[in-house]
């Protein structure tokens, strides 16, 4: 499997945008649960998105790293 293939990488990152929405989707709801504000809540679910997002990409670019160390060339 070609891990370097623009499809592969395009579908990694559309993974970790959803991932990153539901995040901030679940932040926003518990803002507002706990009573803040509209904005506020805006502020967390921002903060969470931009968070779970560079998580996303520090495990991708983490495990791209190990597969290329432990690929063998043929």
């Amino acid at each position: 499997m070609n891990h370097t293939s623009p499809a592969f990488l395009l579908l990694a990152l559309a993974l970790a945008i959803l991932f990153s929405t539901v995040i901030a989707a679940i932040a926003f709801t518990l803002a507002r649960w706990d009573g803040a504000t509209i904005p506020a809540a805006l502020t967390r679910s921002g903060v969470s998105f931009a968070t779970g997002f560079t998580l996303c990409l520090t495990v991708l670019s983490a495990l791209g790293s190990v597969s290329m160390v432990i690929a063998v060339p043929k």
